[in-house]
């Protein structure tokens, strides 16, 4: 069996057609979705997703052209040896976010060809499901950080959809490392907003993005401690795993890190460390399936949880993870992406299901999904961030 096609779409809630030259800025739900269509000799098709970031399409799928000659013509059974010569020999072990991203997508196509020529779920090629269902938490829910919306949204996810587990971002404006403790203050409030309003029985994440100094981190964690938080997420930059465990140490609450370090050797100092409590490793920019599970199993050694981060679509890059999810032992709970479900829904065939904050795993072939390309649409804008501190 040989790849004789590999094709890269990017997608976001838009026009029915395609740009050729991929984008340059950011769209709708804050990013575009990346997925890799490879074809083989004997007409299996594999779908994978790249994890991408705003303004940062054309970096991730110039890798993935780039590594193109090398899938051409190459056996997808030799995932193994794809991840080798990749890093080894594309990238001269030098590589980034970006490449990790391109590989991810790759891989993952790879093993759903390999699940679909052997009419076998991903998870019976990896030794065997472990668990019937994965527990997800809800992200992309606040539409607002005013009191009155934020409880509002929140019930809705509660009572109308039946998420035991919410994640958010507390806090507002730009991202300051060293900012006035009275934001962190009203972020803390905003926690407390969430609590109350969803009772002591639902689990809330808070989500953190890297932004805080330590001291600023240490702060604002003492002072939502009596929230009784699930996790805190990503207090400080994740290339100084040091400051993260100085926030660890002052604290019950769990900390996780992982979804800005790429591939086992980031992680090495996570661990040894014991920096963390729990790892969120995206298996769309992490290296792809055997990588995660490469990570997780070194987690467990550490009696470190790993809960993968799910920032992209609910169809493809969700059900990779969930087919990871199904294997690892030290498996927490998996991010779930509600302002994306409608539209990964409409572009995807046998999406997952959420109910009651769990989803069922399906005995389908390779991911057990796949995308409807002519439902794929893109919308070019000109949308941007905020830049710095100067207009």
């Amino acid at each position: 069996m040989k790849i004789i096609n590999l094709e890269v779409f990017i997608a976001n809630p838009g026009k029915n057609d395609l740009d050729d030259s991929f984008s340059e800025s950011i769209k709708y739900f804050g990013k575009n979705l990346i997925f890799i269509k490879l074809e083989t000799d004997i007409g299996i098709t594999g779908w994978g997703e790249c994890y991408s970031q705003t303004d940062r399409d054309t970096q991730i799928t110039s890798h993935v052209e780039k590594l193109k000659k090398y899938v051409i013509n190459y056996n997808p059974m030799n995932i193994r040896n794809f991840i080798l010569g990749a890093e080894r020999d594309f990238a001269n072990k030098r590589p980034s976010m970006d490449f990790w991203c391109a590989v991810s997508g790759i891989e993952i196509a790879m093993w759903d060809i390999l699940g679909k020529y052997y009419e076998q779920p991903v998870f019976n090629l990896l030794g065997g499901k472990i668990r019937e269902r994965i527990k997800v938490y809800a992200n992309g829910w606040a539409t607002s950080l005013e009191e009155e919306e934020l409880s509002k949204n929140a019930l809705e996810m509660v009572n109308k959809r039946g998420f035991k587990a919410l994640k958010f971002d507390p806090f507002t404006g730009p991202w300051e490392d060293w900012p006035e403790n009275e934001i962190l203050f009203e972020a803390a409030k905003r926690v407390g907003v969430v609590r109350e309003s969803v009772g002591p029985n639902v689990d809330i994440l808070i989500e953190v993005h890297r932004r805080l100094a330590v001291s600023k981190a240490q702060i604002f964690t003492k002072e939502i401690e009596k929230y009784r938080p699930f996790w805190i997420e990503e207090p400080c930059i994740s290339e100084n795993i040091d400051s993260i465990k100085e926030v660890k140490d002052i604290t019950h609450i769990p900390i996780v890190t992982g979804e800005a370090l790429y591939s086992r050797n980031m992680f090495r100092d996570v661990f040894q460390k014991r920096a963390a409590d729990i790892i969120n490793p995206d298996i769309c920019n992490t290296g792809g399936i055997l990588e995660l599970i490469n990570i997780s199993s070194m987690a467990e050694t550490f009696s470190i949880g790993v809960s993968p981060h799910g920032w992209n679509s609910t169809g493809i890059g969700a059900s990779a993870a969930i087919q990871v999810s199904s294997v690892i032992n030290n498996f927490i709970i998996y991010e779930y992406m509600v302002h994306v479900e409608e539209f990964s829904q409409k572009i995807t065939k046998n999406h997952p299901i959420v109910e009651d904050s769990f989803i069922e795993i399906k005995n389908l072939p390779g991911l057990g999904t796949e995308i409807l390309e002519n439902e794929l649409t893109f919308n070019e804008t000109s949308n941007k961030r905020n830049f710095g501190n100067l207009t």
